[in-house]
Protein backbone atom coordinates (compact mmCIF):
# COMPACT_ATOMS: atom_id res chain seq x y z
CA UNK A 1 0.00 0.00 0.00
CA UNK A 2 2.85 2.40 0.80
CA UNK A 3 4.25 1.88 -2.70
CA UNK A 4 0.93 2.70 -4.35
CA UNK A 5 0.61 5.86 -2.24
CA UNK A 6 4.16 6.90 -3.17
CA UNK A 7 3.51 6.44 -6.89
CA UNK A 8 0.20 8.31 -6.72
CA UNK A 9 1.90 11.16 -4.83
CA UNK A 10 4.72 11.26 -7.38
CA UNK A 11 2.35 11.32 -10.35
CA UNK A 12 0.18 13.98 -8.70
CA UNK A 13 3.20 16.20 -8.04
CA UNK A 14 4.41 16.01 -11.64
CA UNK A 15 0.98 16.58 -13.14
CA UNK A 16 0.22 19.54 -10.86
CA UNK A 17 3.59 21.11 -11.65
CA UNK A 18 3.01 20.69 -15.37
CA UNK A 19 -0.54 22.02 -15.37
CA UNK A 20 0.21 24.98 -13.10
CA UNK A 21 3.46 26.15 -14.72
CA UNK A 22 2.98 25.26 -18.39
CA UNK A 23 0.02 25.57 -20.75
CA UNK A 24 -1.50 23.55 -23.53
CA UNK A 25 0.62 24.33 -26.61
CA UNK A 26 -0.88 26.53 -29.30
CA UNK A 27 0.81 24.62 -32.11
CA UNK A 28 3.24 21.81 -32.87
CA UNK A 29 6.24 24.15 -32.73
CA UNK A 30 5.51 24.93 -29.10
CA UNK A 31 4.83 21.25 -28.32
CA UNK A 32 8.08 20.00 -29.87
CA UNK A 33 10.62 22.83 -29.33
CA UNK A 34 8.96 25.25 -26.85
CA UNK A 35 9.19 28.15 -29.33
CA UNK A 36 13.02 27.75 -29.06
CA UNK A 37 13.01 29.75 -25.81
CA UNK A 38 13.92 27.35 -22.98
CA UNK A 39 15.96 28.98 -20.21
CA UNK A 40 19.49 28.10 -19.05
CA UNK A 41 19.14 26.40 -15.67
CA UNK A 42 16.03 24.37 -16.33
CA UNK A 43 17.56 23.25 -19.64
CA UNK A 44 20.85 22.29 -17.95
CA UNK A 45 19.07 20.27 -15.27
CA UNK A 46 16.84 18.70 -17.93
CA UNK A 47 19.91 17.62 -19.93
CA UNK A 48 21.45 16.11 -16.79
CA UNK A 49 18.25 14.34 -15.74
CA UNK A 50 17.61 13.02 -19.25
CA UNK A 51 21.12 11.54 -19.32
CA UNK A 52 20.49 9.82 -15.97
CA UNK A 53 18.95 6.70 -17.45
CA UNK A 54 18.94 3.37 -15.66
CA UNK A 55 22.64 2.55 -16.23
CA UNK A 56 23.75 5.83 -14.66
CA UNK A 57 21.94 4.82 -11.48
CA UNK A 58 22.65 1.10 -11.37
CA UNK A 59 25.56 0.20 -13.64
CA UNK A 60 27.78 2.83 -11.98
CA UNK A 61 27.26 1.22 -8.56
CA UNK A 62 27.55 -2.30 -9.96
CA UNK A 63 30.83 -1.57 -11.77
CA UNK A 64 32.24 0.23 -8.75
CA UNK A 65 31.40 -2.78 -6.59
CA UNK A 66 32.81 -5.34 -9.04
CA UNK A 67 35.77 -3.44 -10.55
CA UNK A 68 36.58 -0.59 -8.19
CA UNK A 69 38.14 2.58 -9.54
CA UNK A 70 38.72 1.02 -12.95
CA UNK A 71 35.11 0.03 -13.54
CA UNK A 72 33.69 3.37 -12.38
CA UNK A 73 36.29 5.30 -14.38
CA UNK A 74 35.31 3.67 -17.68
CA UNK A 75 31.67 4.37 -16.98
CA UNK A 76 31.88 7.89 -15.55
CA UNK A 77 34.45 9.68 -17.71
CA UNK A 78 32.94 8.92 -21.17
CA UNK A 79 29.50 9.70 -19.74
CA UNK A 80 30.55 13.25 -18.86
CA UNK A 81 32.85 13.89 -21.82
CA UNK A 82 30.20 12.99 -24.38
CA UNK A 83 27.93 15.87 -23.31
CA UNK A 84 30.84 18.31 -23.51
CA UNK A 85 31.99 17.00 -26.90
CA UNK A 86 28.42 17.42 -28.13
CA UNK A 87 28.38 21.21 -27.52
CA UNK A 88 29.91 22.51 -30.80
CA UNK A 89 27.72 20.15 -32.81
CA UNK A 90 24.58 21.29 -30.99
CA UNK A 91 25.50 24.88 -31.85
CA UNK A 92 26.27 23.96 -35.45
CA UNK A 93 22.97 22.22 -36.14
CA UNK A 94 21.10 25.22 -34.73
CA UNK A 95 23.05 27.52 -37.07
CA UNK A 96 22.62 25.19 -40.05
CA UNK A 97 18.90 24.54 -39.56
CA UNK A 98 17.40 27.36 -37.45
CA UNK A 99 13.86 26.07 -37.88
CA UNK A 100 14.72 22.40 -37.36
CA UNK A 101 13.16 19.95 -34.93
CA UNK A 102 14.89 16.60 -35.51
CA UNK A 103 18.26 15.18 -36.49
CA UNK A 104 16.56 12.95 -39.07
CA UNK A 105 14.98 16.04 -40.64
CA UNK A 106 18.39 17.70 -40.84
CA UNK A 107 20.02 14.67 -42.48
CA UNK A 108 17.05 14.23 -44.80
CA UNK A 109 17.41 17.82 -45.94
CA UNK A 110 21.07 17.16 -46.75
CA UNK A 111 20.87 13.70 -48.31
CA UNK A 112 17.27 12.95 -49.21
CA UNK A 113 14.50 10.61 -48.05
CA UNK A 114 16.57 7.41 -47.79
CA UNK A 115 18.92 9.03 -45.25
CA UNK A 116 15.93 10.42 -43.38
CA UNK A 117 14.34 6.97 -43.16
CA UNK A 118 17.41 5.18 -41.75
CA UNK A 119 17.91 7.98 -39.22
CA UNK A 120 14.24 7.80 -38.28
CA UNK A 121 14.61 4.07 -37.69
CA UNK A 122 17.72 4.45 -35.54
CA UNK A 123 16.33 7.33 -33.47
CA UNK A 124 12.94 5.64 -33.00
CA UNK A 125 14.50 2.28 -32.09
CA UNK A 126 16.75 3.95 -29.54
CA UNK A 127 13.79 5.74 -27.96
CA UNK A 128 11.86 2.49 -27.63
CA UNK A 129 14.78 0.46 -26.21
CA UNK A 130 15.75 3.26 -23.82
CA UNK A 131 12.16 3.41 -22.58
CA UNK A 132 12.20 -0.36 -22.12
CA UNK A 133 15.40 -0.41 -20.08
CA UNK A 134 14.22 2.36 -17.77
CA UNK A 135 10.84 0.71 -17.21
CA UNK A 136 12.70 -2.55 -16.56
CA UNK A 137 14.94 -0.98 -13.94
CA UNK A 138 12.18 1.03 -12.29
CA UNK A 139 9.79 -1.89 -12.03
CA UNK A 140 12.54 -4.18 -10.72
CA UNK A 141 13.34 -1.74 -7.90
CA UNK A 142 9.73 -1.09 -6.97
CA UNK A 143 8.85 -4.79 -7.01
CA UNK A 144 11.45 -5.46 -4.29
CA UNK A 145 10.00 -2.65 -2.16
CA UNK A 146 6.28 -2.94 -2.79
CA UNK A 147 5.66 -6.53 -3.86
CA UNK A 148 3.50 -5.31 -6.76
CA UNK A 149 3.83 -7.61 -9.80
CA UNK A 150 6.55 -6.54 -12.22
CA UNK A 151 4.32 -6.23 -15.36
CA UNK A 152 1.84 -4.07 -13.46
CA UNK A 153 4.62 -1.73 -12.34
CA UNK A 154 5.91 -1.26 -15.91
CA UNK A 155 2.44 -0.12 -16.93
CA UNK A 156 2.07 2.19 -13.92
CA UNK A 157 5.44 3.87 -14.55
CA UNK A 158 4.60 4.29 -18.24
CA UNK A 159 1.25 5.86 -17.34
CA UNK A 160 2.92 8.33 -14.96
CA UNK A 161 5.37 9.51 -17.63
CA UNK A 162 2.59 9.88 -20.19
CA UNK A 163 0.27 11.72 -17.80
CA UNK A 164 2.32 14.91 -17.79
CA UNK A 165 4.34 14.58 -21.02
CA UNK A 166 1.27 14.61 -23.24
CA UNK A 167 0.02 17.87 -21.68
CA UNK A 168 2.61 20.33 -23.01
CA UNK A 169 5.30 18.24 -24.67
CA UNK A 170 8.90 19.39 -24.32
CA UNK A 171 7.98 22.12 -21.82
CA UNK A 172 6.48 19.51 -19.49
CA UNK A 173 9.53 17.30 -19.95
CA UNK A 174 12.06 20.04 -19.25
CA UNK A 175 10.16 21.38 -16.24
CA UNK A 176 9.66 18.00 -14.58
CA UNK A 177 13.23 16.97 -15.46
CA UNK A 178 14.55 20.02 -13.61
CA UNK A 179 12.49 19.20 -10.52
CA UNK A 180 13.50 15.54 -10.73
CA UNK A 181 17.15 16.56 -10.93
CA UNK A 182 16.84 18.59 -7.74
CA UNK A 183 15.34 15.54 -6.00
CA UNK A 184 18.13 13.32 -7.35
CA UNK A 185 20.92 15.65 -6.20
CA UNK A 186 19.31 16.05 -2.77
CA UNK A 187 19.26 12.26 -2.35
CA UNK A 188 22.90 11.97 -3.44
CA UNK A 189 24.00 14.61 -0.94
CA UNK A 190 22.02 12.84 1.78
CA UNK A 191 22.96 9.19 1.31
CA UNK A 192 26.66 9.31 0.40
CA UNK A 193 27.83 11.32 3.46
CA UNK A 194 25.46 9.32 5.65
CA UNK A 195 26.88 6.05 4.32
CA UNK A 196 30.44 7.24 4.94
CA UNK A 197 29.46 8.28 8.47
CA UNK A 198 28.00 4.82 9.12
CA UNK A 199 30.81 2.72 7.60
CA UNK A 200 33.77 5.09 7.76
CA UNK A 201 36.08 6.52 5.12
CA UNK A 202 38.13 3.34 5.32
CA UNK A 203 35.36 1.32 3.68
CA UNK A 204 35.24 3.80 0.82
CA UNK A 205 38.99 3.64 0.32
CA UNK A 206 39.20 -0.16 0.55
CA UNK A 207 36.17 -0.68 -1.66
CA UNK A 208 37.53 1.61 -4.36
CA UNK A 209 40.30 -0.95 -4.97
CA UNK A 210 37.79 -3.69 -5.80
CA UNK A 211 38.11 -7.41 -5.01
CA UNK A 212 41.51 -8.35 -3.55
CA UNK A 213 42.66 -4.75 -4.06
CA UNK A 214 43.36 -5.41 -7.75
CA UNK A 215 41.22 -2.70 -9.36
CA UNK A 216 42.79 0.55 -8.26
CA UNK A 217 45.04 1.25 -11.27
CA UNK A 218 43.51 1.75 -14.72
CA UNK A 219 46.95 1.11 -16.32
CA UNK A 220 47.41 -2.32 -14.72
CA UNK A 221 46.77 -5.71 -16.28
CA UNK A 222 43.34 -5.70 -14.67
CA UNK A 223 42.83 -2.24 -16.07
CA UNK A 224 43.53 -3.51 -19.58
CA UNK A 225 41.15 -6.44 -19.10
CA UNK A 226 38.34 -4.14 -17.94
CA UNK A 227 39.06 -1.71 -20.77
CA UNK A 228 38.75 -4.43 -23.42
CA UNK A 229 35.71 -6.18 -21.96
CA UNK A 230 33.76 -3.15 -20.73
CA UNK A 231 35.57 0.16 -21.15
CA UNK A 232 36.02 0.25 -24.92
CA UNK A 233 32.50 -0.81 -25.98
CA UNK A 234 31.08 1.43 -23.26
CA UNK A 235 33.16 4.43 -24.34
CA UNK A 236 32.17 3.96 -27.99
CA UNK A 237 28.50 3.82 -27.09
CA UNK A 238 28.68 6.73 -24.66
CA UNK A 239 30.75 9.14 -26.74
CA UNK A 240 28.33 8.52 -29.60
CA UNK A 241 25.39 8.70 -27.19
CA UNK A 242 24.00 12.22 -27.58
CA UNK A 243 24.76 12.16 -31.33
CA UNK A 244 22.39 9.26 -31.89
CA UNK A 245 19.70 10.40 -29.46
CA UNK A 246 16.88 12.73 -30.52
CA UNK A 247 16.43 13.81 -26.88
CA UNK A 248 19.55 15.98 -27.10
CA UNK A 249 19.01 17.32 -30.62
CA UNK A 250 15.49 18.30 -29.55
CA UNK A 251 16.96 20.26 -26.66
CA UNK A 252 19.53 21.88 -28.96
CA UNK A 253 16.60 23.15 -31.05
CA UNK A 254 14.61 24.22 -27.94
CA UNK A 255 17.13 26.12 -25.79
CA UNK A 256 17.70 29.84 -26.34
CA UNK A 257 20.49 29.91 -28.87
CA UNK A 258 22.94 31.89 -26.76
CA UNK A 259 22.61 29.37 -23.90
CA UNK A 260 23.19 26.10 -25.78
CA UNK A 261 26.87 25.67 -24.83
CA UNK A 262 26.41 26.73 -21.20
CA UNK A 263 23.35 24.51 -20.75
CA UNK A 264 25.15 21.38 -21.97
CA UNK A 265 28.28 22.13 -19.91
CA UNK A 266 26.31 22.72 -16.71
CA UNK A 267 24.24 19.64 -17.49
CA UNK A 268 27.38 17.51 -17.82
CA UNK A 269 28.72 18.70 -14.47
CA UNK A 270 25.39 18.18 -12.69
CA UNK A 271 25.08 14.73 -14.21
CA UNK A 272 28.58 13.72 -13.02
CA UNK A 273 27.49 13.98 -9.39
CA UNK A 274 25.01 11.12 -9.79
CA UNK A 275 27.04 8.17 -11.16
CA UNK A 276 29.93 9.27 -8.94
CA UNK A 277 27.64 9.16 -5.89
CA UNK A 278 26.21 5.77 -6.89
CA UNK A 279 29.76 4.53 -7.46
CA UNK A 280 30.72 5.64 -3.94
CA UNK A 281 27.84 3.55 -2.59
CA UNK A 282 29.26 0.59 -4.51
CA UNK A 283 32.70 1.23 -2.97
CA UNK A 284 31.24 1.45 0.52
CA UNK A 285 29.34 -1.80 0.03
CA UNK A 286 32.50 -3.58 -1.17
CA UNK A 287 34.74 -2.07 1.51
CA UNK A 288 32.25 -2.88 4.25
CA UNK A 289 32.02 -6.51 3.22
CA UNK A 290 28.38 -6.22 2.16
CA UNK A 291 27.21 -9.05 -0.13
CA UNK A 292 24.14 -8.02 -2.17
CA UNK A 293 21.51 -10.48 -3.33
CA UNK A 294 21.47 -8.70 -6.70
CA UNK A 295 24.72 -6.98 -7.63
CA UNK A 296 22.84 -4.93 -10.21
CA UNK A 297 21.02 -3.20 -7.34
CA UNK A 298 23.83 -3.02 -4.83
CA UNK A 299 23.23 0.70 -4.18
CA UNK A 300 19.59 0.12 -3.21
CA UNK A 301 20.48 -2.91 -1.07
CA UNK A 302 23.25 -1.14 0.85
CA UNK A 303 20.90 1.76 1.62
CA UNK A 304 18.18 -0.56 2.91
CA UNK A 305 20.82 -2.41 4.95
CA UNK A 306 22.46 0.62 6.56
CA UNK A 307 19.56 2.93 7.28
CA UNK A 308 16.12 2.97 8.92
CA UNK A 309 13.17 1.67 6.92
CA UNK A 310 11.83 5.15 6.15
CA UNK A 311 15.05 6.08 4.32
CA UNK A 312 14.26 3.62 1.54
CA UNK A 313 11.55 5.90 0.18
CA UNK A 314 13.69 9.00 -0.52
CA UNK A 315 16.15 6.72 -2.30
CA UNK A 316 13.42 5.05 -4.34
CA UNK A 317 11.97 8.51 -5.09
CA UNK A 318 15.38 9.46 -6.48
CA UNK A 319 15.58 6.32 -8.60
CA UNK A 320 12.10 6.78 -10.01
CA UNK A 321 12.90 10.43 -10.80
CA UNK A 322 16.03 9.47 -12.70
CA UNK A 323 14.30 6.73 -14.66
CA UNK A 324 11.14 8.63 -15.54
CA UNK A 325 13.05 11.77 -16.55
CA UNK A 326 14.49 9.73 -19.40
CA UNK A 327 11.17 8.06 -20.24
CA UNK A 328 9.32 11.37 -20.55
CA UNK A 329 12.14 12.75 -22.70
CA UNK A 330 11.89 9.68 -24.92
CA UNK A 331 8.18 10.29 -25.35
CA UNK A 332 8.76 13.88 -26.46
CA UNK A 333 11.55 12.75 -28.79
CA UNK A 334 9.32 10.14 -30.40
CA UNK A 335 6.55 12.71 -30.76
CA UNK A 336 8.93 15.13 -32.49
CA UNK A 337 9.96 12.45 -34.99
CA UNK A 338 6.40 12.39 -36.34
CA UNK A 339 7.14 15.77 -37.95
CA UNK A 340 9.40 13.89 -40.38
CA UNK A 341 6.58 11.58 -41.38
CA UNK A 342 3.59 13.89 -41.67
CA UNK A 343 3.09 17.62 -42.07
CA UNK A 344 -0.25 17.41 -40.26
CA UNK A 345 -0.71 19.80 -37.36
CA UNK A 346 -3.08 17.39 -35.65
CA UNK A 347 -1.73 17.15 -32.10
CA UNK A 348 -3.26 13.71 -31.65
CA UNK A 349 -0.57 12.18 -33.89
CA UNK A 350 2.41 12.97 -31.59
CA UNK A 351 0.44 11.74 -28.58
CA UNK A 352 -0.34 8.46 -30.34
CA UNK A 353 3.39 8.11 -31.10
CA UNK A 354 4.05 8.50 -27.37
CA UNK A 355 1.64 5.67 -26.60
CA UNK A 356 3.22 3.41 -29.23
CA UNK A 357 6.65 4.10 -27.73
CA UNK A 358 5.37 3.16 -24.28
CA UNK A 359 3.64 0.00 -25.49
CA UNK A 360 6.82 -1.26 -27.16
CA UNK A 361 8.91 -0.23 -24.15
CA UNK A 362 6.62 -2.20 -21.82
CA UNK A 363 6.95 -5.22 -24.11
CA UNK A 364 10.77 -5.04 -24.05
CA UNK A 365 10.87 -4.59 -20.27
CA UNK A 366 8.80 -7.76 -19.83
CA UNK A 367 10.84 -9.99 -22.14
CA UNK A 368 12.31 -12.91 -20.15
CA UNK A 369 16.00 -12.67 -19.28
CA UNK A 370 16.44 -8.98 -20.08
CA UNK A 371 19.08 -7.16 -17.98
CA UNK A 372 19.85 -3.47 -17.62
CA UNK A 373 23.57 -3.88 -18.41
CA UNK A 374 23.07 -5.87 -21.62
CA UNK A 375 20.36 -3.53 -22.90
CA UNK A 376 22.58 -0.55 -22.05
CA UNK A 377 25.49 -1.95 -24.06
CA UNK A 378 23.20 -2.89 -26.96
CA UNK A 379 21.49 0.46 -27.38
CA UNK A 380 24.77 2.23 -26.74
CA UNK A 381 26.09 0.47 -29.82
CA UNK A 382 22.88 1.27 -31.72
CA UNK A 383 23.51 4.98 -31.16
CA UNK A 384 26.98 4.64 -32.66
CA UNK A 385 25.57 3.60 -36.06
CA UNK A 386 24.79 7.20 -37.10
CA UNK A 387 27.62 8.90 -35.22
CA UNK A 388 30.20 9.27 -38.01
CA UNK A 389 27.91 10.58 -40.80
CA UNK A 390 26.36 13.07 -38.37
CA UNK A 391 29.70 14.42 -37.18
CA UNK A 392 31.19 14.55 -40.67
CA UNK A 393 28.17 16.39 -42.05
CA UNK A 394 28.16 18.97 -39.26
CA UNK A 395 31.87 19.50 -39.86
CA UNK A 396 31.12 20.43 -43.45
CA UNK A 397 31.89 17.21 -45.34
CA UNK A 398 29.62 16.39 -48.26
CA UNK A 399 28.85 12.68 -48.20
CA UNK A 400 27.14 10.06 -50.31
CA UNK A 401 25.85 6.59 -49.53
CA UNK A 402 24.78 7.72 -46.05
CA UNK A 403 21.80 5.38 -45.93
CA UNK A 404 23.75 2.29 -47.12
CA UNK A 405 26.52 3.10 -44.65
CA UNK A 406 24.17 3.28 -41.68
CA UNK A 407 22.42 0.09 -42.84
CA UNK A 408 25.74 -1.79 -42.92
CA UNK A 409 26.48 -0.57 -39.39
CA UNK A 410 23.06 -1.74 -38.22
CA UNK A 411 22.93 -5.05 -40.11
CA UNK A 412 26.55 -6.15 -39.59
CA UNK A 413 28.01 -4.36 -36.58
CA UNK A 414 24.99 -4.52 -34.29
CA UNK A 415 24.30 -8.28 -34.65
CA UNK A 416 28.02 -8.96 -34.23
CA UNK A 417 28.02 -6.99 -31.00
CA UNK A 418 24.83 -8.70 -29.79
CA UNK A 419 26.36 -12.12 -30.45
CA UNK A 420 29.56 -11.18 -28.61
CA UNK A 421 27.49 -10.00 -25.65
CA UNK A 422 25.39 -13.16 -25.65
CA UNK A 423 28.38 -15.52 -25.70
CA UNK A 424 30.51 -13.16 -23.57
CA UNK A 425 33.41 -12.88 -26.01
CA UNK A 426 35.17 -9.52 -25.61
CA UNK A 427 36.94 -9.58 -29.03
CA UNK A 428 33.60 -10.12 -30.79
CA UNK A 429 31.94 -7.34 -28.77
CA UNK A 430 34.78 -4.95 -29.59
CA UNK A 431 34.65 -5.88 -33.27
CA UNK A 432 30.89 -5.29 -33.31
CA UNK A 433 31.27 -1.91 -31.62
CA UNK A 434 34.01 -0.78 -34.00
CA UNK A 435 32.17 -1.95 -37.13
CA UNK A 436 29.01 -0.18 -35.97
CA UNK A 437 30.93 3.01 -35.29
CA UNK A 438 33.17 3.04 -38.36
CA UNK A 439 31.27 1.39 -41.22
CA UNK A 440 28.68 4.13 -41.72
CA UNK A 441 31.29 6.89 -41.85
CA UNK A 442 33.75 4.95 -44.02
CA UNK A 443 31.12 4.07 -46.61
CA UNK A 444 29.76 7.62 -46.66
CA UNK A 445 33.27 9.04 -47.13
CA UNK A 446 34.00 6.60 -49.96
CA UNK A 447 30.76 7.64 -51.60
CA UNK A 448 31.62 11.31 -51.26
CA UNK A 449 35.07 10.72 -52.72
CA UNK A 450 33.55 8.77 -55.61
CA UNK A 451 31.10 11.61 -56.31
CA UNK A 452 33.89 14.17 -56.24
CA UNK A 453 35.98 12.19 -58.74
CA UNK A 454 32.97 11.59 -60.98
Amino acid sequence: MDGIIMLIAYATLMVLLTVSVTRKPRDSLEFHVADRDMGLWQSAFSIAATWIWAPALFVSAERAYIQGIIGLFWFLVPNVLCLIIFIPFAKKIRDSMPKGITLSGFMGERYGPSAKRVYLFQLSALSVISTGVNLLAGAAVLRTITGIPFPVLTVILAAIAYSYSQFSGIKASVLTDAVQMVLILAACFLFVPWSIQRNGLGSLAVGSLGPLGEYGNIFSRKGLDVFLSFGLPTAIGLIAGPFGDQNFWQRAFSIRKRNIGKAFLLGALAFAVVPLSMGFLGYIARGGGFVPQNIGMVNLEIVTSLFPAWSTWPFVFMLVSGLLSTVDSNLCAMASLTTDITASKNMAIPRVAMLVNLALGILIANLPGMTVTNLFLFYGTLRASTFAPTVLTLRGRRLRWVAPGVMVSLLVGLPLFAWGTFVNLSPVKIAGSLVTLAASGAIALIGGHYEKRA
